[in-house]
């Protein structure tokens, strides 16, 4: 565990449209850096309540994606977790420091979320991860930067509510285009989809097709 370096130079995030949930329709925002897409929509969770983000299903030009999750607070090559502020290695701390520009209290600027992007539902405050390490439950504090962790003892999850927002691997743009539009909306049909398959080759094998 460490405190790590920001990066200094401003990355680009790809607005790549929107995206339909249960919740509501949210921006889609691409990190290349990292080839992860960020769905803005936050929701006050307990870590015990962050299921949703596993359940989320987002509808983006009739593909659905639903393989979303938690941000994950190690660093892109697996170490850490970095604890403290300037933690620029992890998904969120990539976010605040090198993708939007932000700076922490060390920094002797102006700190906290001062640029949010196209991101219109990023709060400061606490976001909760996907990282638990020794029963510390690991989080980013969006407010001023500092990465840290929450515990609640040996086998109990802490009990207090933050927030949490999901992401995914991948470029949805990219998994759109490589759908064919007729097949979109059955991209996340799964069993559905392998069935109509199915009948329809039993029926080209049954009448000579």
């Amino acid at each position: 565990v460490f405190i790590g370096l920001a990066a200094q130079a401003q990355a680009t995030l790809f607005l790549r449209g929107q995206g339909t949930s249960v919740y509501g329709t949210y921006n889609l925002i691409y990190d290349d850096d990292r080839n992860i897409t960020w769905y803005d929509y936050t929701k006050t969770s307990k870590i015990s309540d962050t299921f949703w983000v596993s359940g989320l299903s987002v509808d983006f030009g009739g593909t659905v994606f639903d393989d979303w999750r938690l941000p994950n607070a190690r660093n892109q090559n697996f170490s850490g977790p970095c604890q403290g502020y300037n933690c620029s290695g992890s998904e969120m701390g990539h976010l605040f420091y090198t993708e939007l520009g932000n700076h922490s209290p060390l920094d002797g600027l102006f700190y906290g979320l001062l640029n949010r992007g196209d991101f219109h539902n990023l709060y400061p405050g606490f976001y909760w991860s996907n990282t638990v390490e020794f029963n510390n439950y690991w989080g980013f504090y969006f407010n001023d930067g500092l990465q840290y962790y929450v515990s609640n003892g040996p086998f109990f999850p802490p009990t207090e509510s933050n927030y949490a927002i999901a992401v995914r691997n991948g470029d949805v743009s990219a998994a759109v285009a490589a759908v064919p539009p007729g097949q979109r909306a059955c991209r996340a049909c799964g069993v559905q989809e392998e069935t109509r398959l199915e009948f329809l080759r039993a029926f080209q094998v049954n009448h000579g097709g």
